[in-house]
């Protein structure tokens, strides 16, 4: 199993998710951020079994894979002993848009 790094980009993406959630819902909103959580530990036993970003695919970028869990993203990049996870989004934001905007911040 390889060590789980969470950047400082998809803490505040899961934060948010989760503040989100609980406006409605404060179980829901528990539950999801165990779940989500649950899926990086388990794709850090399977790296490379998930899909390549299609989006960074397509511009042949092919180091950085993606986990969909229910409706939300998780796209992250491993190395021999590490895996990075790198964003956490909604299903239904535009993955470019999310990406562009984070360029911009820098």
């Amino acid at each position: 199993m390889k060590k789980i790094i969470w950047t400082k980009s998809a803490v505040s993406d899961l934060k948010s998710i989760i503040e989100y959630i609980k406006i409605d819902n404060k179980e829901l909103a528990k539950r999801i951020f165990f779940e989500i959580k649950k899926e990086c530990n388990n794709v850090s036993f399977f790296t490379d079994r998930k899909r390549i970003v299609p989006e960074l695919g397509q511009i042949g970028v092919i180091n950085y894979r993606e986990n969909i869990y229910k409706r939300w993203r998780i796209v992250y990049k491993s190395d021999s002993s590490k895996v990075y996870v790198l964003l956490v989004a909604d299903t239904r934001r535009n993955l470019q848009d999310i990406l562009f905007q984070r360029l911009l911040k820098r």
